[in-house]
């Protein structure tokens, strides 16, 4: 197993204090905050703890305060109901005595029902694409040295971008964004840890979409940007270790935020999971 999924994976094993409070920590990395992806999948993995023979099926959660990477998070679950096909559950994620993060999650057991989707777009195979470690290391010399080793750090998963945009020079684009996705082997087979990941890699690139029309990348020193909120849908089980293609879509952008939509479909074409995060995007002069 690569030292960067052994990693990932020891974050989402949360230490168990008392029962419905858990303890969770954050890498050993030079970040001025908690990547939200890893408060995303942390929170789910102590919602699933409360919970026998049920998968969550969705999720709503709230950015409310930047994460600090030096000291440990507590997950606060309120089981606010157990019925026979559904539960539900609240989370609240606690640091320095003041809540960081929220989630609502709803639980479902598994059941046979009329099913249809839509269809996934054509892409390249991912076979065919360098992945985007790649090209940041192919430019290293351009990154930003605040940026550099974090951009340059080996990750849990692959993403092969089909239409990457200059992070140095951007263009004005449509607002499309298409990646291949998928986890270095040694991912567990449950699929509770193979959701936590899902929402864990799904705030990888999301945000980026929006971004795209007006020409913006991360390392402008004028953009602030953060997470705002996040939710996700859960339709099948999938394994993570598999390639999934993430094609991501935003609607729309106003007042210094922007709204992004994701769907993850298999490699046969099976839409898994749909993801919405609104995020903040200002330029500052």
């Amino acid at each position: 197993m690569d030292q960067s999924l052994e990693m990932i994976l020891e974050l989402l094993k949360l230490e168990q204090l008392e029962k419905n409070l858990f303890r969770g920590q954050s890498p050993n990395e030079k970040r001025q905050r908690v990547f939200g992806g890893q408060v995303l999948g942390q929170a789910l993995m102590s919602a699933c703890y409360t919970v026998d023979d049920m998968f969550c099926h969705s999720f709503h959660s709230y950015f409310l305060r930047p994460g600090d990477p030096e000291t440990p998070i507590i997950y606060e679950v309120d089981t606010a109901r157990d019925g026979r096909s559904f539960a539900s559950r609240r989370i609240v994620a606690i640091q320095h005595g003041k809540q960081i993060f929220n989630m609502s999650a709803s639980f479902q057991r598994k059941e046979e029902g009329r099913e249809h989707q839509m269809q996934m777009p054509y892409a390249p195979d991912p076979e065919t694409l360098k992945s985007e470690h790649e090209m940041r290391a192919e430019n290293a010399d351009k990154i930003p040295e605040a940026f550099r080793e974090s951009w340059l750090r080996r990750r849990p998963f692959e993403i092969r971008p089909v239409s990457p945009k200059d992070m140095f020079n951007p263009e004005p684009a449509e607002p499309r964004n298409i990646v291949w996705v998928k986890v270095d082997p040694g991912m567990p087979k449950d699929f509770a840890t193979n959701q936590a990941m899902l929402a864990y890699i799904s705030d990888t690139s999301l945000l980026d979409t929006c971004m795209r029309p007006h020409a913006l990348s991360y390392i402008n020193p004028k953009l602030q940007s953060a997470s705002l909120d996040h939710a996700m849908w859960f339709y099948h089980e999938f394994e993570a270790n598999d390639w999934l293609l993430y094609v991501q879509e935003s609607p729309a952008s106003a007042g210094g935020r922007g709204m992004n939509f994701g769907h993850f479909f298999t490699r046969d074409g099976k839409l898994i999971a749909t993801a919405a995060q609104e995020g903040l995007i200002r330029v500052r002069d």
